[in-house]
């Protein structure tokens, strides 16, 4: 049986699911742009029309780069599965304290491990720590899904 009233702005934990999620996602954009940042510091290009003079050959290989590169892919790779799973747990009428200290922990760690990543390199196993504790609260929410589906 779905409740409408669970996917409501009356509803603590979808309201919390929100805003985390956008949170998340300003942070995906700003990948992107510190990305771009990276590229004209370090004047690598991937395109030969992103070329600003004729002097400047196509790179694919600068470290700075790279990394952010890297770090945007992890947040691929987590974030968006965080983002399916994190709706279809508050489908399940989770625990309100449980479920938003969830999405708390997975969007500091998604925004902790850009920084150790990315931003200010900080040696293991800082980037391994922000790393699992996203993880773990996204798989939890999606066993307590596939329990609450009851196949």
């Amino acid at each position: 049986m779905l409740y409408p009233e669970l996917i409501s702005m009356n509803n603590a934990v979808f309201r919390c699911y929100m805003g985390w999620s956008a949170i998340l996602v300003l942070k995906m954009f700003a990948m992107s742009l510190i990305t771009g940042i990276w590229r004209f510091i370090t004047l690598t290009f991937a395109n030969q029309e992103d070329l600003m003079s004729p002097k400047l050959k196509v790179k694919f290989d600068d470290p700075n780069v790279e990394r952010v590169r890297r770090a945007h892919r992890n947040d691929l790779e987590n974030i968006l599965p965080f983002f399916i799973v994190g709706l279809l747990y508050t489908l399940t009428n989770p625990s309100a304290f449980l479920a938003i200290n969830l999405f708390r922990a997975v969007g500091i760690a998604r925004i902790a491990h850009t920084l150790v990543y990315a931003v200010v390199v900080v040696p293991q196993p800082a980037r391994a720590l922000a790393f699992f504790v996203a993880l773990l609260a996204t798989v939890y929410m999606a066993l307590q899904v596939v329990l609450a589906a009851a196949f």
